[in-house]
């Protein structure tokens, strides 16, 4: 029916007034007192309480309002009950005296608040064609439509300040303050309402929990879905913008990968209608973050669900009427389920794409490889089972590439984190690993961090030109060399790490000699026994206090038994780093024998090396000091130096340990 009170008509799709039997009876006790005219809708036909604290939406049974509702409610009291069926049509019912007048009858001042279109049409347009986004994303913009989130600073600043003086619709008439479009009267009241209601954690552990009211939002500021949504669409209408509250399926908190949906519906949001097209927003993920551990809601602003690009809403979204989804084509429940669920931190940090796309991998000979696309580079680490082992992941210029090698049998929970523009990790992706075969062959130190290999990560780090760019090194007799440039000022720290034999945090360095030539360092090692290691590579700035900083680190692999390589020579602080020895290399040396020694040393006036006797070196024409000396009688060995001609104090900077006779 439509109904006019001046010049603007409002068109209402369906009004029902009922006068129940029992109201005619109790006409003539009937109070002032009436409903809350800002009061959000109670949703028989909608949202009712679980325990997880997302409300239901349930289906609306017709018999419901006039045997059910007109008993169980006060009889002096006006009632109003708004439901949607499937297809977006509302059906308001508002039960009251008979002598009284109807609350939907003083509401026809709406004109002034829910703007028409040129028409003066306010029936909100169901989505059709021309609201629909291609599926899958195409990459162009996490939003559905052209904007620059700059211009939003100011106002964002504004609305985040506005406080609540007394009701709705003052709240609303200060924060259109500042607000010159219908973009920016839906971006104020989504700014204010992540910015200052906090998700009840208790309410939405009620079962029976009855529709949350403007005021009691705004009193508590707090709510759960159904009262973010309510609140969203009701202050977007008094500013006048159309806006529906859409009920679903999410995966949100709670959620376990691969999980299948039935039943009731458990989360809400909404549409909005702007510049002739329906876009989708959620407050209630936009406002913060509820932690599993404590179940405590943290304020933590989301700028990606505020007018999120459909495509990429689908992946947590799952709308009851399918037309809501705004895609062509749509998706099924099926493919809700199966797809892959990007965490809006995926998108956030600049990832686009990541391999595989369904949410269970199974591993093929005991192995699975996930690779991430992103449009910058971006720091990433993972963890298998909480614990960050079993994995190779190494940095690519835009993304990156992990194997992973489950350690046994079964069923394992993958997390991959992204670091991004900020100093945190969060985690942007989860995968559920299931393998069926384990290759003993594969197994992985449990120092080997990530990354893996060095990168455009390492460049930055001032560590370029490697000689070595894979992350993986073989070497069939247990020693290698690696070297790289080092930029200006940068000192170099490495260290050996194996889950078997010798090895401690104490001998991890002296399994490797570092060596410097001509802005090159490199780092000779020997293995102690067959096996994989972990070669690590730390920096630090030399002018710089604090404490090194881990790099990459390569895998180091060898298979022969017969490799039982001695530590190097033990290094003291006056071992300048452009220093250079050519031998002996082993820290061990033989017993009773004459050992020669060759090094190459800077700024240094004499060189000598001191066991039962002492022995001096010379210089040659090369710029080595060489010479030799007897072990007999000794159980050690140094090289010392003296800086200074004028002094007499010796310096130590190398030691070697005698075998035992």
């Amino acid at each position: 029916m439509e109904l006019k009170k001046d010049s603007t008509a409002v068109s209402i799709d369906m009004l029902l007034i009922v006068h129940s039997e029992r109201r005619r009876a109790a006409q003539g006790a009937h109070s002032d007192r009436q409903a809350d005219p800002g009061a959000l809708p109670q949703r028989r036909g909608g949202l009712q309480g679980v325990g997880n604290g997302i409300r239901r939406w349930q289906k609306f049974e017709g018999n419901d309002v006039h045997g059910s509702l007109a008993e169980k409610q006060n009889p002096q009291q006006t009632q109003v009950i708004a439901s949607y069926d499937n297809q977006g049509t509302q059906l308001t019912v508002e039960v009251h005296p008979r002598d009284a007048m109807p609350q939907l009858l003083k509401k026809f001042s709406l004109a002034k608040r829910l703007q028409g279109d040129k028409n003066g049409n306010t029936r909100p347009r169901q989505p059709g064609a021309k609201d629909a986004h291609a599926y899958p994303w195409d990459r162009s913009s996490l939003k559905s439509m052209p904007l620059d989130l700059r211009q939003f600073e100011k106002l964002d600043s504004y609305a985040s300040q506005v406080t609540v003086k007394s009701g709705l619709d003052e709240l609303v008439s200060d924060l259109l303050q500042e607000a010159h479009s219908d973009l920016e009267r839906v971006r104020v009241i989504w700014i204010w309402i992540c910015h200052h209601i906090e998700y009840d954690i208790e309410a939405a552990q009620e079962k029976d929990r009855q529709a949350f009211k403007p005021t009691d939002i705004l009193r508590t500021q707090k709510t759960n879905c159904d009262g973010y949504a309510g609140l969203f669409e009701r202050m977007c209408r008094i500013a006048g913008v159309q806006c529906m509250t859409v009920p679903g399926y999410s995966k949100g908190f709670g959620y376990q990968t691969g999980q299948s949906f039935s039943g009731e519906f458990d989360h809400a949001w909404n549409a909005v209608y702007l510049e002739g097209r329906w876009h989708l927003v959620d407050s209630t993920w936009g406002s913060g973050l509820v932690d599993s551990s404590t179940s405590k809601f943290t304020f933590l602003y989301n700028e990606f669900y505020f007018l999120t690009h459909p495509a990429l809403f689908i992946e947590d979204h799952f709308p009851d009427n399918k037309n809501w989804q705004l895609l062509k084509p749509p998706q099924s429940l099926k493919q809700f389920e199966n797809n892959m669920y990007h965490k809006s931190e995926f998108y956030n940090k600049g990832m686009l794409s990541a391999h595989p796309e369904t949410s269970v991998i199974k591993t093929v000979n005991g192995k699975a490889t996930i690779t991430i696309e992103s449009c910058a580079p971006t720091l990433f680490m993972f963890m298998l089972n909480g614990k960050q082992e079993h994995g190779l992941l190494s940095l690519r210029k835009n993304g990156m590439k992990l194997d992973i090698y489950p350690p046994t049998v079964g069923t394992h929970k993958l997390q991959i984190f992204a670091k991004g523009n900020s100093d945190i990790y969060s985690s942007v992706l989860e995968y559920t690993l299931k393998c069926n075969y384990v290759d003993i062959g594969v197994r992985l130190p449990a120092e080997l961090h990530q990354p893996v290999g060095p990168s455009w990560f390492s460049e930055q780090m001032g560590i370029v030109k490697p000689s070595h760019p894979d992350p993986i090194i073989h070497t069939s007799d247990g020693r290698c060399s690696v070297s790289f440039g080092v930029d200006e000022g940068i000192s170099v720290l490495a260290s050996l790490h194996g889950d078997e034999g010798p090895i401690t945090e104490e001998t991890g360095r002296r399994y490797i000699f570092q060596l410097h030539r001509e802005k090159r360092a490199e780092l000779k090692v020997q293995l102690p026994q067959a096996g994989k290691f972990a070669l690590k590579i730390f920096v630090k700035k030399r002018l710089e206090p604090g404490n090194y900083v881990f790099v990459f680190n390569y895998l180091l692999c060898c298979t022969n038994t017969k490799v039982n390589w001695p530590m190097f020579p033990e290094s003291f602080g006056n071992w300048g780093q452009d220093n250079e020895l050519l031998e002996p290399l082993s820290g061990v040396l033989p017993a009773n024998r004459n050992v020669p020694f060759k090094l190459k040393l800077h700024g240094i006036a004499k060189a000598l090396v001191k066991g039962q006797d002492t022995w001096p070196l010379t210089l040659n024409r090369e710029g080595y000091w060489e010479g030799s000396c007897s072990t007999a009688g000794c159980q050690e060995i140094y090289v010392m130096v003296l800086e200074n001609a004028n002094h007499n104090f010796y310096s130590y900077i190398l030691k070697y340990k005698v075998n035992a006779q």
